[in-house]
């Protein structure tokens, strides 16, 4: 299993140069194609014309969209051909994240940026990473603009027993064979910190008949998830983050925060979720 084809989707109105740059080492890696992705769709304004002067509104809004769309697609391929001859891009004038779904059945990974917004990302010109890793059925490497380097040095995988983690750690494989030191660590939620290193210790076999050498790490301390996975990361030097997303409903992480929300939001490091 490897990366065939990478997406990356461009901000429509934020800086992409740290996700392009992590996008373009992505590529180099694994000697990729890669096919860029970008979207936007005229608003109107709260209180809306009509007639004549409603349909030159329209038309300069939509000109506006074109203009920047094109300029992104320059942006794209000016970053991509450095590190491939095969590059692709896809745009149209729709709700970004529904174009994005849509286009990613050509692609085995999406590279988007961590969404400066968070939860209340504008639909008609973002693209949300919590919306889109609902609908879209690959993976998401989530790229906040503060990632540093991404040589997989070290890579943290925040197992919990649940479908998405499970379909993370396929997902993120053809990484993990790249990673120097990998780290499968569970956090005790329930308080049977046994129990969860069987679990790890289940993966870290798992991981061993795919040849790639991962070691468990279940902590003692009994902190929020997300802060501890922080803290073990740091101590590790992880530079990505596997996780699953949403193993709860999107409401209650909302409502009341969740592992999730803080990988896909707060992180200053890349982070890998499927669901």
């Amino acid at each position: 299993m490897t990366y065939v084809t990478i997406m990356v989707c461009l901000a429509f109105e934020q800086s992409n140069e740290r996700c392009l740059a992590i996008a373009g080492e992505m590529v180099e890696r694994f000697d990729a194609r890669v096919a860029g992705v970008a979207a936007a769709e005229f608003s109107p304004p709260l209180y809306f014309t009509s007639g004549e002067q409603a349909d030159k509104m329209i038309e300069r809004g939509r000109n506006a969209i074109k203009t920047r769309l094109s300029e992104l697609e320059s942006e794209f391929r000016t970053a991509m051909n450095r590190s491939t001859k095969d590059v692709e891009w896809r745009s149209d004038m729709e709700i970004p994240v529904r174009f994005v779904a849509r286009e990613a059945r050509a692609a085995d990974i999406i590279v988007i940026r961590q969404s400066g917004g968070g939860v209340l990302t504008d639909p008609f010109s973002g693209v949300n990473p919590s919306d889109l890793v609902m609908q879209a059925g690959r993976p998401l490497l989530v790229v906040p603009d503060e990632a540093g380097s991404f040589d997989l040095r070290s890579v943290l995988v925040a197992w919990k027993d649940t479908a998405e983690a499970r379909r993370a750690i396929v997902d993120s494989l053809p990484l993990l064979r790249k990673a120097k030191d990998v780290t499968i660590a569970e956090i005790a939620e329930d308080g049977s910190r046994e129990a969860a290193l069987n679990r790890t210790d289940d993966v870290v076999a798992w991981l061993s008949r795919h040849n790639i050498a991962a070691n468990a790490l279940v902590p003692e301390e009994n902190a929020h998830a997300g802060v501890a996975l922080d803290r073990i990361a740091s101590s590790i030097g992880a530079d990505l983050v596997v996780a699953g997303a949403y193993g709860h409903s999107r409401l209650s992480e909302w409502i009341l925060g969740g592992v999730t929300q803080h990988l896909m939001f707060e992180s200053t490091r890349c982070v890998l979720l499927s669901r």
